[in-house]
């Protein structure tokens, strides 16, 4: 059995929907399930079992004998809240007690990390040198929530078999209806296009004005990358005996969120109308204007596949889900 923590969520359902691809059903879904907003995201996919989050443990001890790997994608991910207890409940001491269960009892994880972790790139997005982790000064509670958990796990004598922490740089890609304010920048540009003038109007796209001399409105730079590339990474993953550590999982390749914008567009087939609005000033003192994953440790594991494309992976997403609201 494969068990996916966080399998209502927008990662976690899109790997649900990947192993349902590669011919997988005995998989165990695992998250909150009283949310309406992600209940398609499962609605349609086969498994074995839901187990609400709060009853994952008391399952676990009866079921391990029978678990090949945990992919622990579940977490708080809004990184708007400043409530640091909230995040050490989800995404600290729940992702320890994953990992104490998966080392007492020999069950390989992936576990979801975040390039959130690395602040404001002032010590670079290079994930050779564990010891970096110590080093990193994240912006907000969420990302400081993700760096204490990787601390803690590189300083762990008994650990899982084998064992990956994925740094997720920017995601996007079918299955995040329902995060709001978190969804992409790609959906939220899809939907103000839309909403101009009824289906058919040119609506005007938001972005972020730059607030750092360093950077042109629009040109702040971030890794953006497709969910299906993320779940391809995961997959592989799922098959290695070897290499445990910490990952970055993002193209490699930063991109101005106006070329993310112009593709929006252009898979619309509108012309571009983009206004530029002040940054939250919640999050301005907080905001990454330049992400990019170095990517030499996953590549020298062996993944082979090239990243898809910024403009190939909006067209697919927009084309082939957001104008049909339809699940991965």
């Amino acid at each position: 059995m494969i068990v996916v923590t966080g399998a209502a969520g927008f990662i976690g359902s899109c790997m649900v929907g990947k192993l349902n691809n590669k011919g997988y059903q005995d998989i165990i879904l695992v998250d909150d399930f009283s949310k309406p907003g992600k209940q398609l995201n499962f609605a349609k996919k086969s498994y074995l079992e839901l187990v609400e989050r709060n009853l994952f443990f008391q399952w676990l001890d009866g079921h391990h004998k029978a678990v090949d790997i945990i992919i622990h994608l579940g977490a708080r991910t809004d990184t708007t809240e400043f409530n640091k207890l909230i995040f050490d409940e989800l995404n600290l001491d729940y992702s320890k007690k994953v990992w104490e269960a998966c080392a007492r009892w020999a069950i390989p994880l992936v576990y979801a990390s975040s390039a959130a972790t690395y602040g404001d790139g002032a010590l670079g997005y290079s994930d050779l040198d564990p010891a970096l982790s110590f080093k990193l000064q994240p912006l907000n509670p969420y990302g400081i929530s993700k760096n204490d958990f990787d601390k803690w796990a590189l300083q762990q004598e008994h650990t899982p078999p084998v064992w990956f922490g994925l740094k997720f740089f920017n995601v996007f890609g079918p299955n995040e209806y329902h995060k709001g304010r978190m969804a992409s920048v790609v959906f939220h540009a899809f939907n103000q296009v839309r909403a101009g003038s009824g289906d058919h109007g040119n609506g005007m796209v938001k972005l972020f004005r730059s607030h750092n001399p360093a950077y042109h409105d629009g040109e702040q730079l971030r890794d953006f990358i497709y969910v299906k590339d993320v779940t391809d990474v995961i997959y592989f993953l799922m098959n290695q005996r070897a290499g445990s550590g910490i990952y970055n999982l993002g193209t490699g390749k930063a991109r101005t969120f106006l070329d993310l914008v112009n593709a929006v567009f252009a898979a619309l087939n509108r012309p571009p109308e983009i206004e530029f609005i002040d940054t939250p000033a919640d999050i301005r003192d907080k905001y990454q204007y330049f992400t990019e994953a170095g990517m030499e440790k996953l590549r020298s594991l062996g993944y082979p596949k090239p990243f898809c494309p910024l403009e190939t992976a909006i067209e697919e997403y927009v084309q082939g889900y957001l104008l049909d609201s339809l699940r991965y």
